[in-house]
């Protein structure tokens, strides 16, 4: 099923697949969709629908999703009360799985911080650099949207080409490094993530939901200190690390098994109950 959600100065297109179970719903990375996401053949999370609906947004400005080029709409606080507006409207009445890649890991991250009872299960997909850690990103990220207004956004994918995808990837015959993000809106996007970050590792600690973290290792961008911060900080999570692509290709099963294993864990008290 493909639908439309309206939100303040936006649009945001979904899609949902699966008849039944509990919903989750998964956030992409920045610059990224679901049609790209698809082109690329990661993040394949279709196993889930054999006991879960799964539904698929693109973020504000990104894919068919519209938006405006203002820096704050874009911020990772912006982008969580999408994510949480969109669950109230797809699941009125029960909690949902977050899951969420890059950007989306930080947006399922922050919502959770805001309204934890709306959340069953977490799965975090190669969380950014952050903290500290972060900070050379930031100008980077800043001079990336000044050259995009100088040059286009043809530089910034030329770039992004040369360097070439993370060694794990290396394989990946259809990995892409073009962005699905409309040209006027991009150098907005790259400015709010410069001025984002993930929540301080001590907000973290009272997040008790279950956690699967997904890291590869050989990303600077993506690096695994930052999922090994979240591990050690997270009280309930748990660290896969991936570092081949056959591997990386297991997420979606791994990730499957693990909201199974939710509502396995509630059947068991339902019967315990009885």
């Amino acid at each position: 099923m493909e639908g439309r959600f309206a939100r303040p100065h936006a649009t945001l297109a979904y899609s949902t697949t699966g008849r039944r179970g509990p919903l989750v719903v998964h956030a992409h990375g920045a610059l990224s969709s679901r049609a790209h996401e698809r082109r690329a053949g990661l993040f394949d999370w279709t196993p889930v629908t054999a006991t879960h609906r799964l539904a698929r947004y693109d973020a504000r400005g990104h894919g068919e999703s519209t938006g405006r080029a203002v820096p704050a709409d874009y911020r990772y606080s912006s982008l969580a009360a999408d994510l949480l507006a969109l669950c109230d409207h797809l699941s009125p009445g029960a909690p949902v799985s977050g899951f969420g890649a890059s950007m989306g890991s930080a947006t399922v991250l922050w919502a959770a911080l805001a309204r934890p009872e709306r959340f069953e299960r977490l799965v975090l997909a190669i969380p950014a650099v952050a903290w500290a850690a972060r900070e050379p990103r930031r100008s980077g990220l800043r001079a990336a949207a000044a050259l995009v207004e100088r040059r286009g956004r043809g530089v910034l994918e030329t770039a992004a080409r040369l360097s070439g995808p993370p060694a794990v990837l290396a394989g990946a015959p259809r990995y892409t490094t073009e962005f699905d993000l409309a040209e006027p809106l991009l150098p907005a996007a790259l400015r709010a993530s410069a001025e984002s970050d993930l929540p301080a590792p001590e907000a973290l600690r009272g997040l008790t939901h279950p956690v699967l973290l997904l890291a590869w290792d050989t990303d600077p961008r993506h690096p695994l200190a930052t999922a090994r911060t979240l591990a050690a900080h997270l009280p309930n999570a748990r660290l896969h690390v991936s570092r081949t692509l056959a591997d990386v290709r297991s997420w979606g099963r791994l990730a499957a098994a693990f909201v199974a294993e939710g509502e396995r864990g509630d059947d068991d008290d339902r019967g315990a109950g009885a």
